[in-house]
């Protein structure tokens, strides 16, 4: 089988939007007791197959949450001073909360490397968050997720099929 292209994901996943809302809420209302257990399957079995240095759509066009240890943690890596990386990489968003001040991300390179991957935000090493425990609590980011990454549609996709609802 053929994998689909982004762009192919991202049609998918839209079409795919309200379907998987309806999922997401059932899921919310009464997750299974395996839940946790399924996802951890599903998502190590994802990522053995798939490199994310082939995509990077997420570091593309979204931009993660930088927490204060991020900040201090990547400030210290490129030898600046908090304020001085806040002052030149970060912008303060409607949440309130640290953001990139543009996307694609700036630290990341022509190959899809990530510069500061050791001391990536906590959100990257993270993304796309579907080997969290209760994943059934993040249905809204996961939805957004399907959207960005192709590893996280199919992770939903075979979830839908192992635990339908």
């Amino acid at each position: 089988m053929l994998k689909p292209s982004l762009k192919e994901i991202q049609k998918l996943a839209k079409d795919k939007h309200n379907e998987n809302k309806k999922y997401f809420d059932k899921l919310k209302k009464k997750a299974p007791k395996n839940l946790d257990y399924v996802m951890q399957e599903l998502h190590d079995a994802e990522f053995k197959r798939t490199d994310c240095l082939q995509c990077a759509n997420c570091c593309k066009t979204t931009g993660p949450l930088f927490t204060s240890a991020d900040i201090e943690r990547i400030a210290k890596h490129v030898r600046q001073k908090p304020q001085q990386f806040i002052d030149q990489y970060l912008r303060i968003d409607e949440d309130n909360d640290y953001v990139l001040q543009s996307v694609p991300c700036t630290f990341l390179d022509s190959e899809n490397y990530c510069m500061i991957y050791d001391v990536r935000p906590k959100a990257c090493r993270e993304f796309p968050h579907t080997d969290r425990k209760k994943f059934q609590q993040i249905s809204n980011l996961t939805i957004k997720n399907v959207e960005i990454c192709p590893a996280a549609y199919n992770i939903v996709e075979e979830m839908k099929k192992r635990m339908p609802l």
